[in-house]
């Protein structure tokens, strides 16, 4: 049972030192994240277990978990009958659909500057430049259509296991 106890401290470790530098984000909301990854899949888990598990203020956990879903990355629910919020890491569609926002918004820049760059190319350097771009784009279309072909994946497993859940 140590063994197992010493994993899940080692998986929410990861987890809080790969979300900190992904979303730049506190070491305490990239470990919450963490924490409701690994522990709150089946149920979420409160506000008062997060304090307790992280041994943090409430203070600083409200501030991260109003932090985390205004960022989109963790979602709550709430049970009838029960004043609690339970909060759950956001499904892993959600996650890659924000990604794939982030791809949209790199796709159109790239257009633009592709669209600059044909009307100015002026030297050797500016004409590898508008190659190189031409390139790269085709590289996003590729990342773009794999990305939307994961989301619906996804969605497929997540609504097949939301309705054995209920």
């Amino acid at each position: 049972m140590e063994t197992i106890q010493k994993e899940r401290e080692e998986l929410i470790e990861m987890f809080g030192i790969y979300f900190e530098s992904l979303y730049n984000i506190s070491p305490l909301a990239s470990r919450i994240l963490g924490t409701l990854i690994v522990e709150g899949c089946k149920s979420g888990l409160t506000f008062e277990s997060l304090v307790e598990k992280l041994s943090a203020s409430k203070s600083s956990i409200s501030t991260n978990l109003n932090l985390l879903l205004k960022m989109e990355k963790i979602s709550y629910f709430t049970i009838a009958g029960d004043r609690k919020k339970y909060f759950k890491a956001a499904p892993i569609s959600d996650r890659l659909k924000n990604y794939q926002k982030l791809l949209k918004s790199e796709d159109f820049i790239l257009d633009k500057m592709m669209i600059y760059r044909e009307k100015t190319a002026s030297c050797p350097a500016e004409r590898c430049n508008l190659e190189n771009l031409k390139a790269y784009k085709q590289h996003l279309l590729a990342v773009e259509k794999l990305v939307t072909h994961t989301i619906s994946e996804f969605k497929e497993i997540e609504t097949t296991n939301n309705l054995n859940n209920q």
